[in-house]
């Protein structure tokens, strides 16, 4: 079942909402602010767990490490900034872009922060060591990166210059295929970008184009797309309001859901639930499939 039923609308008050994120197990999600802010909440709850200040512009991405201690954040100040969660302050601020932050990541173990900058380069900070410099730079794009994957043993990066890239760590190699725009969403074997109206999905190592949905506006925001739970559907922010579901397999359209009036700027999809998270303007709303029950009934 797809989400399409309003549980709760929360109010961020943070400014204009730059990304929505869940947390590793969907407990719990995170909110990038325009007011230089990160906040944590439950969403089914709608209750604001904590807010952690200490970027000095609009943050722009945010992810959590596997064991919820631990979150890091870039933005428009160029800085990426690691969190502890239960304290609410900094550990560590790491400084080198010379651009603005798009998005971050950690990997598995989270003993590395990889961010990805409007200066072309990705950027590799030790979460450990107090070294101030990063620990590998990956420079080959010619535009900026809008976004990062990271496995056990890949990095894919999407970048402004129309290409995906795929870093073989184990092997030492590079993998780039040409999509012709911007790429703002990427998956293990698979890379969805959302510009020109256009969802494409690729399998990178065979260098093909397995389907190419298409119905969304997508001409002036970068904008978030992802796997549904189960990896049945392919999910895009759109900015005429909606967001859209399409059949992975046979790319139909599945779901155009209406969210309201502006851009949808993100979204984030339950890891294990058919729940989904969009965020437009200042507020995020939490959708559920139709049988679904709140405790206590929606908000």
């Amino acid at each position: 079942m797809l989400p399409q039923k309003r549980l709760k609308t929360l109010d961020c008050e943070q400014g204009a909402v730059r990304a929505v994120r869940f947390n590793v197990d969907g407990n719990y999600c995170l909110t990038c602010g325009s007011d230089k802010t990160l906040k944590l909440w439950n969403p089914l709850r709608g209750t604001l767990l904590r807010t952690y200040s200490g970027h000095g512009y609009e943050v722009l991405d945010a992810a959590g490490s596997f064991d919820n201690s631990n979150l890091c954040s870039g933005g428009g100040d160029k800085a990426v900034v690691l969190w502890d969660v239960a304290s609410g302050q900094v550990v560590r601020k790491f400084r080198g872009h010379a651009g603005k932050v798009n998005t971050v990541q950690f990997n598995e173990e989270a003993t590395l922060i990889l961010s990805g900058s409007i200066d072309s380069s990705i950027r590799c900070w030790d979460c450990r060591s107090r070294r101030p410099e990063p620990v590998q730079t990956l420079d080959e794009a010619r535009d900026g990166i809008s976004s990062v994957k990271v496995s056990d043993h890949e990095v894919l990066a999407g970048s402004v210059d129309g290409r995906v890239r795929r870093y073989d760590l184990r092997m030492g190699q590079l993998f780039s295929d040409y999509v012709g725009s911007e790429c703002c969403g990427t998956g293990d074997r698979q890379g969805q970008q959302s510009v020109d109206g256009r969802v494409r999905r690729y399998d990178l190592r065979m260098g093909q184009l397995f389907s190419d949905y298409v119905g969304h506006q997508n001409k002036q925001y970068k904008l978030d797309c992802c796997l549904s739970e189960r990896d049945t559907h392919v999910v895009s922010c759109s900015e005429d309001g909606k967001v859209f579901f399409w059949d992975l397999v046979e790319g139909s359209l599945a779901l155009a859901l209406p969210v309201g009036p502006g851009v949808v700027q993100s979204l984030a999809f339950h890891p294990t639930e058919p729940c989904l998270l969009t965020a437009m303007a200042g507020r995020i709303q939490c959708w559920r499939e139709e049988a679904y029950e709140a405790e206590g009934g929606a908000g």
